[in-house]
């Protein structure tokens, strides 16, 4: 089963063999979260750094990324040249306290080679990543709380998630 499809949640077995499975995460780490999207003026360029966070408040809560790519769903250019998050992003969302970190574009990593800093810094904490979300724009900078619970499945590190906003 291909369960990294349409909008979904990693879980850190998605990243190690020894990490926590998606039955395995608490559910207040993946419903009704305190969130707050991040904006980033990225001017052409792809990566997110961790200067893109320095003013938000992250402790206890979902940080979500809007970069905008998801207006490219459903098309050829979706999967190439997508905004991502640098290593230092992630360690400064670690670092801050966040919960869940998502984004709006085919991977919080680079995909430009095999290397994936940002699933490894976040999961290696236990932060659950979401990827693929849309709709972003739609939403306050911050005053909601987010959710993106998968079925509750064993052995299984990702799985696609009905992800929404309560304002």
């Amino acid at each position: 089963m291909v369960a990294n499809t349409g909008t979904y949640v990693d879980s850190p077995f998605h990243r190690f063999a020894s990490g926590k499975s998606l039955a395995e995460l608490p559910l207040e780490s993946l419903a009704e979260i305190p969130a707050v999207v991040v904006r980033p003026l990225l001017d052409g360029r792809r990566a997110i750094d961790a200067t893109h966070f320095g003013k938000v408040a992250c402790a206890g809560r979902a940080v979500l990324v809007q970069t905008g790519w998801s207006r490219h769903w459903a098309t050829k250019e979706y999967f190439a040249g997508h905004p991502f998050l640098t290593e230092d992003a992630a360690q400064f969302l670690r670092d801050c306290g966040a919960v869940l970190v998502g984004i709006d574009s085919l991977n919080i990593d680079s995909i430009d080679d095999g290397w994936r800093p940002v699933h490894t810094t976040l999961l290696g904490a236990d932060i659950p990543i979401c990827e693929h979300l849309c709709a972003l724009e739609e939403l306050p900078d911050e005053g909601f709380k987010f959710s993106a619970v998968p079925v509750r499945i064993r052995s299984f590190g990702t799985f696609p998630v009905r992800a929404y906003a309560a304002l």
